[in-house]
């Protein structure tokens, strides 16, 4: 035992191997490499079972990381898997695309000496991408079904966890969304350098097998009324996601050349699901500037050098170590040819004077911390610049749009657009309505899939728990 405790001295942290930059940037697959059984078993050991996880403990879904760890190290995957999907319904899309670096793997106790952190995210990766290869699916033999029925409305992150959970309660679930595949910005915002789009769709075969069944092309409100949600399911589950994009009011904004992020991401994956060329977005030859230091403002970047940009510049008002997103993302960035500049602040995107973009007027930044907590950047006078840009693309984050049946079903809303869940004497993610549930980016904002999958997973247990009392309460009467 003690050999295995020490690990860590004699095998260095190795994630699997990334695809050459020169191969990768020329189409969309997936960059990450995968791990071979030995060394995912080599990697494990590295674990020193500190007793005090902190990596369990920084994870949103608070994994039980150490314990899946000790059955990688054994040899036993299906019941690693098995133990995955006890706190995370989606554990091969989180391995892909959540900051593990700034979570569980930031927070790895080896990660605060020179050896370097347990590779978690490229672990739990290849043990649910293994365990499905070997056949697995969640073993609901034991479930008893209860005979009440709850609607999903929304395919995304939040939604899938939410109906998995109540599946393995015994409730029927109906999912809802409007587009064509399931995933929501798991399909159509991430890039599938990402995150490969067969991983959703074998996650899909995972729910129907389970007794999930997907309404897909039926939008709430145009295509089936909420109220008769109401009335035909015993509650609901709403994960509508965060789809407004922050409008940071730029003089030049309504120019030809200028993108958001969101519906640029979204279109271009659309195209290359349908196998279109990129006549849409044909950056060859052409300057980009990418506005934005998060996830997203990457996943522009990477997409704009795929698209054949000649140069793509970053363009972040804080310095590095403020940047909100994955360290890793910034990382790939650099390495596919993006520069960066920190500490500007976009003023105006410039007209070429026959309404195109011909560039971008910045200004520094100075951090300034006014005891208010995260550093502020304030412009400097006098410290204007221009820079050159075919193209522009804005990712400044995005709020909720909250579609009207919910205020006018009774379900109280935030100022900004946000669904209240979990007040004083509600069950969690339950709204102002009783039945009415929610949870993901419509209520916190624009965040972190593991955390929308959190809210989910939270959302049919408190659904599946209300169903079981009223059950109960109507026996009893």
């Amino acid at each position: 035992m003690s050999a295995k405790l020490f690990q860590f001295l004699d095998v260095p942290r190795q994630p699997p191997r990334t695809v050459p930059v020169a191969v990768r940037v020329l189409g969309y697959g997936e960059i990450g490499g995968d791990f071979a059984s030995p060394q995912a078993t080599t990697q494990a050991e590295r674990c020193i079972d500190c007793g005090n996880p902190y990596c369990e403990h920084a994870c949103p879904v608070h994994n039980y990381i150490p314990n899946w760890l000790k059955l990688v190290q054994q040899g036993r995957i299906l019941e690693a898997a098995s133990l995955m999907h006890e706190t995370n319904p989606l554990p091969e899309i989180c391995g892909r695309v959540c900051p593990q670096d700034r979570l569980c793997e930031g927070s790895c106790t080896l990660e605060q000496t020179a050896f370097g952190s347990v590779t978690i995210g490229s672990i739990e990766r290849w043990v649910t991408d293994e365990a499905l290869r070997q056949g697995w699916r969640p073993d609901l033999s034991g479930v008893r079904e209860t005979g009440h029925r709850v609607a999903v409305i929304g395919a995304g992150p939040a939604g899938l966890a939410c109906a998995d959970r109540l599946r393995r309660a015994g409730v029927a679930v109906d999912v809802y969304d409007r587009q064509h595949e399931i995933g929501g910005l798991l399909t159509f915002g991430i890039p599938p350098f990402k995150l490969d789009k067969a991983v959703v769709r074998t996650r899909r075969e995972v729910l129907e097998g389970m007794g999930v069944r997907f309404l897909l092309g039926r939008e709430i409100g145009r295509d089936v009324e909420f109220g008769a949600l109401l009335d035909d399911y015993d509650a609901i589950f709403v994960g509508t996601g965060a789809y407004t994009f922050v409008d940071a009011r730029l003089p030049g904004r309504e120019l030809r050349g200028v993108h958001d992020a969101l519906p640029f991401l979204i279109a271009n994956t659309e195209r290359l699901l349908r196998d279109e060329p990129a006549s849409v977005f044909d950056f060859r030859d052409k300057h980009v500037v990418v506005l934005g230091g998060g996830d997203t403002g990457m996943d522009c970047n990477r997409t704009a050098i795929r698209l054949g940009a000649a140069s793509v510049t970053c363009v972040y008002r804080r310095d590095e170590a403020g940047m909100p997103g994955s360290a890793r993302e910034v990382n790939y960035s650099r390495e596919e040819g993006v520069a960066f500049l920190f500490q500007r602040q976009p003023v105006a995107i410039l007209d070429n004077g026959n309404g195109q973009v011909r560039g971008v007027r910045l200004v520094e930044t100075q951090l300034v911390d006014d005891g208010d907590g995260r550093p502020k950047p304030r412009n400097v006078p006098g410290t204007e610049s221009e820079i050159v840009a075919d193209v522009v693309i804005q990712s400044f984050g995005f709020l909720p749009s909250p579609p009207d049946w919910l205020a006018t079903h009774g379900v109280e809303l935030s100022p900004s657009g946000k669904v209240i869940t979990g007040a004083a004497g509600r069950l969690p993610q339950q709204t102002s309505h009783p039945r009415i549930f929610a949870g993901g980016d419509n209520v916190r904002g624009a965040d972190l899939v593991v955390r929308a999958v959190y809210d989910g997973r939270e959302a049919g247990g408190s659904i599946a728990s209300m169903l079981a009392t009223s059950l109960k309460s109507a026996a009893a009467g």
